[in-house]
Formats: C-alpha cells, structure tokens, sequence
C-alpha cells in the first residue's frame, strides 16, 4: 500500500515537472520559430557588431554585477524581451568583461542602453527607469 502511494506521488511530481519545464520553454521563446528570441542574449566584444547587424530592431543593456541601477533594470529587460519576442532582441553587454565596447560607445555610466536599427545606433538611455519609459522608446523604434 504505502509503495502504491509512493509511486502515485512520484507520478504527480513528474507530471507538475513536465508542466513547469513546458511553461519555461514557451516563456524563454525556445518553442518559438527559428529567430524568435524570448531572452536577453549575452553579448561580449566579439559578438557585438554581428549581433546588432543581425537583426532589425536592438536593445542592449550595458551594465555591471556590482551596479545596484542594473540589477534593478535587469529584470524589466527579462519581461520586456519575453513581451517583444519576433520584434525586438534584447541583449546584455558586461562593461567589465568587455571594455573595447564600453571605450568605443564613451560609456561613463551604467546602466546604459542603446537601441540600433538595422545596425545603426538611433537611440541611448541612461539610468534606471520605470518600465513604463523603457517601453515607450522601444515602441517608438518599431
């Protein structure tokens, strides 16, 4: 009986693991067609040219682990590149880690975002802002 009771249990822990790990797929946008990015993508000083050439409209976040404003941004940059998944890529550029970027775009503050069209830098954003603000110039590039 109490084998019988186990196994039901483990059953329904399966079944509760397969549901979450669905649910993440669909919300990280791997379910999603090829190019359809539902997460920030990491960028480094080698990927970064390719990257924003790569697709039409780009948000990049330029922060630091140690920045207080960043980490505040960084989950509203999660939400926003889920919500804008197929029309907007987000991606997240470490200052540290890659300083040839930082120098060449005269970043002196972070967090720092930059939005490119078609490989072309058209807007800048500096400092921790509202969401609200945030979604306000993205839309205005689309």
């Amino acid at each position: 009986m109490r084998e019988e009771k186990e196994e039901i249990e483990i059953e329904r822990i399966k079944e509760r693991k397969m549901r979450e790990m669905s649910e993440e797929i669909k919300a990280t946008g791997e379910e999603n067609k090829e190019g359809v990015i539902g997460h920030p993508l990491t960028i480094d000083d080698n990927s970064f040219i390719e990257t924003v050439r790569k697709y039409p409209l780009v948000v990049v976040d330029c922060w630091a682990p140690w920045c207080g404003p960043c980490r505040m941004v960084a989950p509203v940059i999660e939400e926003l590149s889920k919500e804008y998944a197929g029309k907007v890529v987000f991606g997240k550029l470490n200052v540290d880690e890659n300083p040839r970027v930082a120098a060449e775009f005269a970043i002196m503050a972070i967090p720092t975002l930059f939005i490119f069209k078609n490989g072309e830098p058209v807007d800048v954003i500096q400092g921790a802002l509202p969401k609200q603000y945030l979604e306000a110039k993205v839309k205005e590039w689309l």
